[in-house]
């Protein structure tokens, strides 16, 4: 994979946090999230420790705020799914703004919300200071299966491929006068998408046939590994020990 290639969440610089290695920063995020995920829903202080251990984090790594809100619109399913829970939810009933809510539902969609934004920041954060292809090498360097690790890379090398192939495909249809205005134009559209499956699937085969004569035996090369000294692990976990520390404290108060 090309060292140029980049993604839209990915912000180029040279922070402490850039330079961390990948295969520290996700198990880091990841640890984060866990410890997340455990903390009583109704330790709302402990939430706002998160929040500013977050702030931190996109301080250090340069990362403006409106960069990861314009990034944060992946959360709206989870945030219809919450904020319909209170009205859908059984149980004791309260009223809020003159609408009659579910205790319960109120409380669940507190946590969904709370949660999932922490860990959605949190998972923005990593993609900006870490190129997709060095997340793909950390996780290599962290021993996840070989096999899950290559498709991955080849997904995120091909898929621009792939995009471009369905941008010039809805160019020749615009072309010939093709408007998709209704159910009528499903036809059309299913054998795009029919047409541009056989065009990906030949082209793996080919690129696969490409790689097996250049002798590929089931494992791609490592071209720029890179290393992780204790010192990189001992500032990768700063930010979930911070957390879990604070969950701890919210247990015991729990």
């Amino acid at each position: 994979m090309g060292a140029g290639h980049h993604h839209q969440l990915y912000r180029p610089g040279d922070t402490v946090v850039h330079r961390l290695p990948p295969q520290c920063k996700l198990p880091a995020v990841a640890a984060f999230a866990v410890v997340v995920v455990a903390t009583p829903r109704d330790a709302f202080w402990a939430f706002g420790v998160y929040v500013l251990l977050l702030a931190a984090v996109a301080a250090l790594a340069r990362v403006p705020a409106a960069f990861v809100l314009r990034r944060m619109v992946i959360e709206v399913p989870f945030v219809v799914f919450a904020l319909a829970l209170p009205i859908i939810g059984l149980g004791e009933r309260v009223q809020v703004l003159g609408l009659s809510l579910s205790a319960e539902g109120l409380w669940a969609a507190w946590n969904i919300l709370a949660k999932a934004t922490l860990g959605v920041v949190a998972s923005i954060l990593l993609a900006a200071t870490t190129e997709p292809r060095m997340m793909l090498l950390g996780a290599r360097r962290l021993r996840l299966p070989a096999l899950l690790v290559q498709i991955a890379m080849f997904m995120l090398r091909y898929m621009d491929v792939i995009l471009d192939e369905m941008r010039r495909m809805r160019v020749a249809r615009e072309s010939r006068g093709f408007v998709a205005r209704d159910v009528r134009q499903l036809p059309v559209l299913a054998k795009s998408a029919g047409a541009l499956f056989i065009r990906s699937y030949e082209r793996g085969e080919r690129v696969h046939l490409a790689m097996l004569s250049r002798g590929y035996n089931g494992s791609m090369p490592i071209i720029d590994d890179i290393a992780a000294p204790a010192a990189s692990w001992a500032v990768a976990a700063l930010l979930p020990a911070a957390a879990l520390a604070t969950a701890a404290l919210s247990w015991s108060l729990a």
